[in-house]
């Protein structure tokens, strides 16, 4: 592989990386799941709960972000080890938000990536999610109030 190549497939997957994370803060779940292979899977062990396939990633997605009342997502770039037209790698995720239960969430993890060169441009073929720290005490924030008319 060139090193010119090997910038460009870099490049793709930061790009996948943090193309995924803008679809969740957004609630776009059909864009979720277009950036995974047809047979990708997404696997959250801390929680048991595992979707194969793009029908059940994207499900599995809305029924995950239908459980909060506000969800902020922040990710810290990792590493990538590229080998021809697959990849493996990891990100680092800082999570916190508020359940509609009431319960408060924050959590330190990361994502175990594998990622598939296909047709369209690298895709995600599976993430399984580690948390490594959890906080449950209640948040005191809120998100803001929105602004009323003619406010800038």
């Amino acid at each position: 592989m060139s090193t010119m190549q090997a910038v460009a497939d870099r490049v793709e997957i930061e790009a996948l990386r943090a193309e995924v994370t803008d679809a969740v803060m957004m609630r776009d779940f059909d864009r979720v799941a277009s950036l995974f292979t047809s047979d990708g899977a997404l696997r959250w062990p801390h929680i048991d709960k595992e979707f194969v396939g793009r029908e059940e990633i994207r499900a599995g997605i809305e029924w995950g972000q239908g459980l909060w009342e506000f969800f902020v997502q922040n990710v810290h770039p990792g590493v990538v080890r590229l080998d021809g037209d697959t990849a493996t790698g990891r990100v680092y995720i800082e999570e916190f938000g508020r359940m509609h239960d009431g319960g408060s969430h924050l959590n330190h993890a990361l994502y175990h990536d594998r990622y598939r060169r296909t047709s369209d441009g690298w895709k995600f073929s599976e993430r399984v999610y580690e948390v490594r720290y959890l906080d449950s005490a209640a948040l005191t924030g809120a998100p803001p109030r929105p602004l009323g008319h003619g406010h800038a």
